[in-house]
């Protein structure tokens, strides 16, 4: 490691591994994550096979970051009540899993029948904030993080703001939503003790008004699959959707990136919680890749590279009340390690520039990685249709 710089593995916190593809599919895309330096993911969309997988990775089985999972999605079609919430809560504590993840459609009444049966257990939530519960709601009751800024759009309209139906996060608000009320809101999350996972990555990736046939020519598009469900073909499907909708206005989404780098600003700036994630793998978002585009977000919305790299080292272990095993580059923790070949706080890209990654004591270097991607690069152009 002479003239090399040290750094603690990396978060995405969060993270998705599909299981529709198997085994073998799941352990890729965990391999993908570790390719960029991610030494912990937070899986944010759980099933039964992850539960394994996480025993496995821990017990050196298999090669990944070590995995925090969710339970299956609780939403307005799997908890339409309250009693069916409590049954849900009790059944995903009962099975291992590590947390709850809330997706949209709750009602107030089944949310806040999840916060209580959720207490009792001691098992928390995370997620999406349900339009009905809304921001100063889930503030309230302490949701352990919010992903995605999801309300915040919501919570800094005019008053009176009459609008359609919302479109991804809220973007046709943007024409509505006062910047003024930012500094509001970040010091009530700040206040709250609740942590914040912008994925602005994702929200950029759809909503800026560049073609996704260009999107789709960035080189790490070549370690994902190029047909098929999830696939980068259905990724262009998905933001031609978006750029194409009546209420989508290439100008308001502009403001609205803005308006949330601004809060990811002054969310710091406050002394709200941060953590990275980038919704990977989302639309254009290939596992691990995308946490770098996160980390050069981050650093453009004003926080410093060590800020930014911050919300992925320190901040996830203080996330999950583990700073004393990792987080930090320090004697007696366990060994989550980046080489690299540069000082990522001169310039935050460094962090992608890896000599090798160390997980838990198991060094990959570069050279292994390298062939691998090349493997998968090399498997998905051949399926590609002539």
């Amino acid at each position: 490691g002479r003239g090399r710089v040290l750094m603690p593995g990396l978060g995405e916190m969060h993270a998705h591994i599909p299981p529709q593809g198997g085994r073998a599919w799941m352990e890729r895309v965990l391999f993908l994550y570790l390719a960029n330096g991610i030494t912990t993911v937070r899986g944010m969309l759980g099933q039964p096979e992850h539960l394994a997988l996480r025993d496995d990775v821990a017990a050196g089985r298999v090669l990944g970051p070590r995995i925090y999972t969710s339970g299956p999605s609780l939403n307005g079609n799997s908890i339409p009540d309250p009693d069916s919430a409590r049954r849900a809560v009790r059944h995903q504590k009962a099975a291992g899993y590590d947390f709850l993840k809330i997706h949209p459609g709750l009602s107030v009444e089944s949310y806040d029948a999840l916060v209580e049966t959720a207490n009792e257990l001691g098992i928390r939530w995370a997620g999406h904030v349900p339009a009905d519960v809304g921001l100063a709601h889930a503030l309230e009751a302490g949701q352990a993080s919010i992903d995605h800024l999801d309300q915040y759009a919501e919570a800094i309209l005019r008053e009176g703001a009459d609008l359609d139906p919302s479109l991804f996060f809220g973007v046709n608000f943007a024409a509505e939503m006062e910047e003024e009320k930012i500094p509001e809101v970040a010091a009530a999350t700040a206040e709250a003790g609740v942590w914040n996972v912008p994925t602005q990555s994702l929200i950029e990736n759809v909503l800026l008004p560049e073609e996704p046939e260009e999107t789709a020519r960035r080189p790490e598009m070549r370690y994902w699959p190029q047909e098929g469900p999830g696939s980068v073909a259905e990724w262009i499907r998905r933001k031609r959707a978006v750029l194409e909708d009546e209420r989508y206005d290439a100008e308001l989404a502009m403001r609205f990136i803005r308006l949330r780098r601004q809060l990811i600003k002054e969310l710091h700036d406050a002394g709200a919680g941060l953590l990275l994630g980038s919704d990977a793998p989302q639309v254009f978002q290939v596992p691990g890749f995308s946490i770098h585009q996160e980390l050069r977000i981050s650093v453009a919305a004003g926080l410093t590279p060590y800020e930014a790299l911050q919300a992925g080292t320190v901040n996830v272990a203080r996330y999950f009340g583990a700073l004393d095993r990792f987080g930090t580059v320090e004697e007696g923790k366990v060994a989550d390690l980046v080489l690299l070949e540069a000082n990522p706080l001169d310039d935050i890209g460094n962090a992608a520039r890896q000599a090798g990654v160390m997980a838990r004591g198991r060094w990959v270097p570069a050279s292994e990685i390298e062939e691998r991607l090349a493997a998968i690069a090399a498997e998905y152009a051949a399926e590609e249709p002539e």
